[in-house]
């Protein structure tokens, strides 16, 4: 706890830092053409709503656990479908014969994969899973039913999704992207927004900002949200974290430590249509 209460420190300094000094120079909507920003940040479903509708693509972070898990499987050639819940899952792997994945506490020898990324990685491959999450699996699934396609981002390939999506024309005025931190529930379903998915969608966003992409306030100010922590204190600071906690605590800490594998995956996950499923 006395290290994290340092890195706490050490962040309040670099915020109080970048207060004082001038910051690299973003469009504000308020004084630019309606299409002059690459790249934007919200929270949650409503924000992806939001942004679906001017966005040629979204990028969701959910970091514990449903983007890990898509990455992790990805790697391994596995296709993930993505729908909001339990119900729907079932319905979807009768009709496509995919692997439903069921909770963590209800895995078992005759359903070994679940939202845990251990479980996909340790367990036997598969070619198609459905993957309910409330989070980032709802809110890919509905971004998609729109007509837009989506990239899964985690903490273990931000580099690489950062780098596809300027390799491919993406994040700028013209093909403009959203970032959307997923966020986790209070127990009345109401948004938490969840540190460990601000950072996922900073490290995406500060990657787009290397390479000239333009940002709108939110992004630039999600982006700060990294600005001179190592990887080691962003891992720390995610464990130590509410949602790293509960899954630490429940006795998944192994889920918490390969979710804080910086960039330890190449992959960019994408799924293009209703239908289909995140590929590689």
């Amino acid at each position: 706890m006395t290290s994290v209460r340092r890195i706490v420190g050490a962040l309040g300094r670099v915020l109080w830092h970048h207060r004082r000094t001038p910051s690299p120079p973003f469009t504000s909507a308020s004084d630019s053409r309606p299409d002059g920003l690459g790249a934007h940040f919200e929270w949650g479903a409503s924000g992806a709503a939001a942004l679906a509708g001017t966005c040629e693509l979204i990028v969701v972070v959910d970091v514990l656990s449903f983007t890990t898990t898509v990455s992790v499987a990805a790697c391994r050639g596995t296709e993930v479908l993505p729908c909001p819940d339990d119900e729907n899952g079932r319905r979807l792997a009768a009709a496509t014969g995919g692997s439903l994945a069921v909770s963590r506490h209800q895995q078992e020898a005759g359903h070994p994969w679940s939202l845990s990324p251990s479980s996909v990685l340790d367990g036997p491959p598969v070619e198609r899973l459905i993957l309910p999450s409330p989070n980032g699996s709802a809110i890919s699934d509905v971004v998609c039913k729109a007509g837009k396609p989506v990239i899964a981002a985690c903490l273990r390939n931000a580099g690489a999704v950062a780098a596809w999506l300027g390799e491919h024309g993406y994040a700028t005025s013209q093909a403009p992207v959203g970032v959307i931190a997923a966020g986790e529930r209070w127990s009345d379903g109401s948004l938490r927004p969840a540190i460990e998915d601000l950072f996922g969608a900073a490290l995406v966003i500060g990657g787009l900002a290397a390479g000239g992409t333009a940002l709108s306030a939110e992004a630039a100010v999600a982006e700060r949200s990294v600005v001179g922590l190592a990887s080691k204190q962003i891992a720390d600071l995610v464990r130590a974290s509410r949602s790293g906690v509960e899954l630490r605590v429940a006795g998944y800490e192994a889920d918490v430590e390969i979710a804080v594998a910086m960039d330890a995956d190449d992959v960019v996950p994408i799924l293009r249509e209703e239908g289909a499923g995140f590929r590689r």
